[in-house]
């Protein structure tokens, strides 16, 4: 049974209408780069519920392409008000969120959708994330992003770590250490500038969720091959939204947001397997699949693990719990494999 029913008229009895309603349309503009896309299933799920149990008196209105401004800004435009939300990544301005980049070491992140998930839940709900983007950027988690593990597609085949000598990729700062063990060259360019990058040669592979994002960005168009098996971290990412407008929000929506973050998590999934299911036969069909062996990944993990370490100590050198926090993630990975297991 739902609440806020005192926005419908004659709906159920006036003794079960105990939440408040808003006195006026209450809109929250999300600024989102890129296309409607997997990712975005989540926060649009999202909307979708708040519309409903609101009785369309509070609306999430999401302006794809980055409408509202650069992705780049996007945290100091929520601060400043300059809309009251949007998508986040860490990635694209890694001393903006230092702590949260812990999620973007490679191969530290669970292979599986799920798994990743409640990692990514956990950290979200740890004290020094909530304060790292609440005290300088009065911003708050609002909904999930659990991203694919990811692969490369572009114009040199990787099929080793040898492979990887001397070609240009996209992938963030973190993740980038590993490959740059073994030879690479990372280069970071936002998504909208991919297709371009990699038509033009300025990147030889780019790093995406497998398989949707390669989908939305037409990268197949442009590449003759893609990986299988590398398996590697990504972006963290998450949709964020203005503490102030946030509190402004009446109680009974609040209260609701755990359950529409589970209803945004299970579209985000939802629409991942679906995009699989599209994009995957095509990319048989036009590009090379490139088997990346587990042996050869396991070089990547084992070239990780100093990364790890280095991340800690220079955190903790910067006056931040950079060593609790990834001995938190790792306890939180190995409570996800335990249960994979069971």
């Amino acid at each position: 049974m739902r609440r806020g029913s005192t926005f419908v008229a004659g709906f159920f009895a006036v003794a079960l209408c105990t939440a408040p309603a808003i006195a006026q349309t209450t809109v929250w503009n999300f600024n989102i780069f890129g296309p409607p896309r997997a990712v975005t299933a989540g926060i649009e799920a999202m909307a979708e519920f708040y519309k409903k149990e609101s009785g369309g008196k509070f609306e999430i209105k999401i302006a794809y392409g980055a409408a509202l401004g650069p992705e780049r800004q996007a945290p100091e435009a929520i601060k400043s008000g300059g809309y009251e939300g949007g998508l986040l990544c860490a990635g694209y301005y890694p001393n903006k969120f230092p702590l949260m980049t812990v999620m973007e070491l490679p191969f530290l992140a669970p292979r599986g959708l799920e798994a990743n998930a409640k990692v990514n839940e956990a950290v979200q709900a740890h004290p020094a994330i909530i304060e790292e983007m609440a005290k300088r950027w009065n911003i708050k988690y609002f909904s999930p992003i659990v991203l694919p593990a990811y692969e490369f597609m572009g114009n040199k085949r990787i099929a080793s770590v040898a492979d990887l000598k001397g070609v240009k990729m996209r992938i963030s700062g973190l993740n980038a250490k590993a490959l740059q063990t073994f030879g690479a060259v990372p280069t970071m360019v936002t998504a909208p500038e991919s297709y371009q990058a990699l038509e033009r040669g300025t990147i030889d592979s780019f790093g995406f969720p497998y398989s949707y994002s390669f989908g939305a960005y037409k990268l197949y168009e442009v590449a003759k091959y893609v990986t299988d098996g590398m398996a590697m971290s990504g972006f963290m990412c998450w949709y964020g939204v203005s503490l102030d407008v946030w509190s402004k929000l009446p109680d009974d929506l609040k209260a609701k947001l755990p359950h529409a973050q589970a209803l945004a998590l299970d579209a985000l999934i939802k629409a991942y397997q679906k995009e699989d299911d599209k994009w995957i036969p095509i990319f048989r069909e036009k590009l090379e699949i490139t088997p990346f062996p587990e042996a050869e990944r396991d070089k990547l993990m084992k070239a990780s693990e100093p990364i790890w370490q280095a991340w800690a100590k220079e955190q903790d050198a910067a006056g931040r719990p950079g060593t609790k926090i990834l001995e938190f993630v790792q306890a939180e990975v190995a409570k996800s494999k335990t249960a994979t297991k069971k």
